[in-house]
């Protein structure tokens, strides 16, 4: 299954050809699933691979018009049913989801608790992120300039230098960055409006892991937001991953891999446990 139709909208996604629990993967802002493949390369997991292309990126379809978050959660939960007719109901699906992928992901899973047999959230967020430069990045997109999108969300959001931002503009990853810019406005602004009731999801029965890179532990704008989901999350298991940040899938994609290998691990042994011997 290379992709699937909701609404008019195609909903792409990358496949990884395994035999077992499928596995999907739903990237945040700023990353599509060709950032995500040296992850899935380095997975060690028997099951299939998914990474969804979320809407406003190739192939996938546009926002659209009345684009919210809300459309982002009806996405992976239609995601989630046809990857559980195409691969099998009875194997569930272990689901993982980064930054805004991680919300999103978090509330997929509140909506099909028995579908979603493990899930991992790498750094998720939640309102309010981003505020304060929601009217720039509004502006910079109007104006077309996508390269004062890129600069604004990883110095005035991510919060890194101006030397790393000289430095990423010099690399090759700057001309792919830029196109994935183009609806990050929307993005930030369905993320700010979005009604997030952390007490719904309080109550998430399957197995949850919390990755947190130990740079952000405890700094905003990724520690701080990790940490209120961290507390309506009691059940949940956190780890902190040493020497990493929030692009782990970009700076060391094995070892994020290796973690969310663990996770699926444990969520496995949880189901032997549980079994009458």
């Amino acid at each position: 299954m290379k992709h699937v139709e909701r609404e008019g909208v195609t909903l792409a996604l990358t496949r990884r050809d395994g035999t077992g629990r499928p596995v999907l993967i739903v990237p945040g802002v700023m990353a599509d699933a060709v950032g995500w493949q040296p992850v899935v390369d380095a997975l060690d997991v028997a099951g299939p691979v998914y990474v969804l292309n979320r809407r406003g990126r190739a192939p996938s379809g546009a926002l659209g018009p009345g684009y919210t978050l809300r459309t982002e959660i009806d996405d992976v939960v239609h995601v989630l049913d046809a990857i559980v007719a195409a691969e099998g109901a009875e194997r569930g699906v272990d689901l993982f989801g980064w930054s805004l992928g991680g919300l999103v992901s978090l509330e997929s899973a509140a909506r099909r608790a028995g579908v979603v047999h493990s899930l991992t959230l790498y750094e998720p967020v939640v309102a309010p992120f981003g505020r304060e430069v929601l009217d720039a990045l509004r502006r910079a997109t109007a104006a077309g300039d996508l390269d004062r999108v890129v600069e604004i969300v990883n110095r005035d959001v991510s919060g890194f230098s101006a030397e790393y931002v000289a430095r990423l503009r010099r690399s090759d990853a700057w001309e792919v960055l830029r196109p994935l810019a183009a609806p990050l406005a929307r993005e930030l602004t369905a993320l700010d409006e979005h009604p997030a009731d952390l007490r719904e999801v309080s109550g998430l029965t399957c197995p949850v892991t919390l990755l947190l890179g130990a740079e952000n532990e405890d700094v905003p704008p990724y520690g701080d937001v990790f940490a209120r989901i961290a507390e309506a999350l009691p059940g949940a298991r956190t780890v902190v991953m040493p020497g990493q940040g929030h692009l782990a899938h970009v700076q060391d994609p094995a070892e994020l891999a290796r973690h969310i290998g663990r996770a699926l691990d444990r969520a496995d042994r949880r189901d032997l446990d549980a079994c009458p011997s």
